[in-house]
């Protein structure tokens, strides 16, 4: 793969890198943005480890990908589809809501983003 592919798979790993990051560290301030009241200690745990410890470990597999070209392909594919999936369920919510507030509207742009950096980047 060539050295811009490599990049678009990093600049993915680092967007992760930020997400679990911020999680782990605050996982108030991830539910603030979306107007959810103040955790509860489980609450917390539960941000934490699906935003927090999953965010890691993508970013922990895209730098795998980076590093194993047999493996890359299908990490990558992986990834793209769980992070698609996250644009997709923004995009159902917003129609069945009928609305797409800014919070979640800029992160399913990030989303989708990462989502065909990843793709291209894992020559997907």
């Amino acid at each position: 793969m060539s050295a811009v592919q490599d990049l678009m798979i990093i600049v993915a790993a680092l967007g992760f890198v930020a997400m679990g990051a911020a999680a782990l560290v605050a996982p108030n301030r991830v539910t603030e943005q979306f107007d959810i009241p103040p955790l509860s200690a489980a609450g917390r745990n539960e941000i934490r480890a699906v935003y927090g410890g999953f965010g890691l470990a993508m970013a922990a597999m895209l730098g795998v990908a980076v590093w194993s070209s047999d493996l890359r392909t299908g990490i990558c594919l992986t990834i793209a589809a769980a992070l698609g999936g996250m644009a997709v369920g923004r995009l159902i919510s917003a129609v069945t809501d009928r609305t797409f507030a800014p919070r979640p509207l800029l992160y399913f742009a990030i989303e989708a983003v990462l989502t065909g950096l990843i793709l291209v980047g894992g020559a997907v």
